[in-house]
């Protein structure tokens, strides 16, 4: 994206449509006077007789025919009450923006940064908030139709109108395009068909994440997974024609290699439950349940682009859960990576397998502290809708750090109870350490407890995103599909760490 380093007013910016934050006080807006004395003394007119709305993202397009040689069209932001806006809403008003600006087909525009400010929320945030909002409307979903000539646009150009220092506003606003695209990379990921995206394409997508960050990368195939014995991933493996993988990406932030917070990640690319089989209706969208794998990748992406002063091990396990003559079944016991053995009573309770080993592995490569993300268990979505992400802890210190990262990128996490009496179910088995399903009730805190199992006294958050990795309708950051939720935050509570 091509974004302007010079400062800009209303004269002198060259991009056809301009934005402009609109709030029900005019009278209190900074400068709004130097806009009227642009546009022309219609425009209070308008404003009074209710033409151009300050709704909250209610958006008013108007064309420009004044002397401006390259200014074409207005759009007209509402802010509502603007003092009483947080920064959560005005990155959805930025993304409602971003919306319309993609179904017009527009792939450049200028943003009035003092229009969007407010006494809690200044030019340099306004610009941040810009840049992820913005970046994350204006994302689609690829398809794969053969009579559609519409040609693909980006949003390639920005400028700024604005008194602050332009530096300033241009380095927040190229952060949060970072963080949104590293999001929209994840959502890309999460909609890819699963027959496009193996187990093999995960990897090799992660080893080019690598190649371009300078990050360390290691794969692991059958065979060595086999020699290291990860019961957990090769027994979901056993009725796949695809090999597993299992995924490393390290980033050294400081001169030695401590104090490393570890991010694991479900990488299953396709789930039909196994033989334990899910109906007809709930093995549509399984292509999704490798959110987990995206989400860590995507978090990867912005820590590779930011390069904060922190230490982070992202390890992934990958394979699809498929039902063959060689499947794992009911009633198997399988030998875990760290020992453990495990009763298998349900074959479609497989991410929880598959992350074990991860954890396992994560915590050899030298995490201290441990965060997991899953599309892990339909119990979290009965539990908490499809807007909230499920969370389950056994530090406290590490799970408020983690919060502080969730408030401050406004993706909503509630926690739920892990009890010992949670942990002996978990721990009850006739002829194993483990069992992988204890249970219909209490679903997500089993499966999140059973792979806590695997942090021991490792610091640990577990993070089960199976209602907020997909979206059933557009929503306001994004369209239908993958929302890469939890990206942010990941990354967040790095850059957090690094201050």
């Amino acid at each position: 994206m091509n974004i302007e380093s010079a400062a800009k007013t209303f004269e002198t910016q060259t991009s056809e449509t301009l934005i402009i934050g609109v709030q029900k006080h005019r009278e209190q807006m900074k400068n709004w006077s130097a806009f009227s004395e642009f546009y022309g003394d219609v425009i209070d007119t308008w404003l009074h007789a209710g033409e151009i709305s300050s709704d909250v993202k209610k958006i008013t397009k108007l064309p420009y025919s004044g002397s401006h040689s390259s200014l074409k069209r207005i759009y007209f932001v509402g802010l509502g009450e603007r003092k009483n806006i947080t920064a959560n809403e005005l990155r959805e008003v930025f993304a409602a923006v971003g919306k319309e600006l993609k179904a017009a087909k527009v792939s450049d525009a200028a943003v009035w940064v003092e229009s969007f400010t407010t006494d809690q929320l200044e030019e340099a945030e306004v610009a941040y908030l810009a840049g992820e909002g913005l970046n994350l409307g204006y994302y689609s979903v690829q398809n794969y139709k053969t009579t559609s000539n519409e040609p693909n646009t980006y949003f390639d150009q920005i400028q700024f109108v604005t008194e602050a220092n332009m530096e300033d506003v241009i380095g927040n606003f190229e952060v949060g395009k970072i963080y949104a695209d590293a999001v929209n990379e994840a959502r890309t990921l999460i909609n890819l068909p699963p027959n496009l995206l193996t187990a093999s394409d995960l990897a090799d997508y992660a080893t080019e994440l690598a190649n371009i960050y300078g990050l360390e990368v290691e794969v692991l195939n059958k065979a060595q997974l086999e020699e290291l014995g990860m019961g957990g991933i090769l027994s979901v493996n056993k009725g796949s024609v695809e090999e597993p993988r299992l995924i490393t990406l390290k980033y050294q932030g400081k001169p030695e290699w401590e104090d490393v917070i570890g991010f694991v990640g479900k990488g299953v690319t396709y789930d039909t439950g196994g033989y334990s089989l899910k109906p007809r209706e709930g093995m549509v969208g399984m292509k999704g349940d490798m959110g987990g794998a995206a989400v860590v990748l995507g978090a990867m992406r912005i820590i590779g682009e930011t390069h904060p002063k922190q230490n982070v091990v992202a390890v992934i396990g990958s394979t699809d859960n498929m039902v063959s003559g060689d499947a794992f079944k009911p009633d198997d016991v399988i030998t875990m990576y760290n020992g453990k053995t495990v009763e298998v009573l349900n074959t479609d309770a497989e991410g929880r397998l598959v992350l074990a080993d991860a954890m396992t592995y994560a915590k050899q490569q030298g995490a201290n502290y441990l965060i997991d993300v899953a599309t892990l268990t339909g119990g979290v979505i009965v539990a908490l809708g499809k807007d909230k992400t499920g969370a389950l802890t056994n530090n406290e210190e590490f799970f408020e750090e983690f919060m502080g990262a969730a408030l401050e990128t406004g993706e909503f996490v509630w926690r739920l109870p892990l009890t010992e009496s949670d942990k002996k179910r978990i721990r009850k088995s006739e002829v194993a350490d483990l069992n992988n399903s204890p249970g219909r009730d209490g679903h997500m805190i089993f499966g999140g407890g059973f792979v806590g199992e695997f942090a021991e006294g490792t610091p640990w958050v577990h993070l089960d995103i199976a209602g907020t990795s997909d979206a059933d309708a557009p929503h306001a950051l994004g369209p239908k599909g993958g929302t890469g939720a939890m990206v942010r935050t990941l990354a967040a509570l790095v850059e957090l760490r690094d201050n």
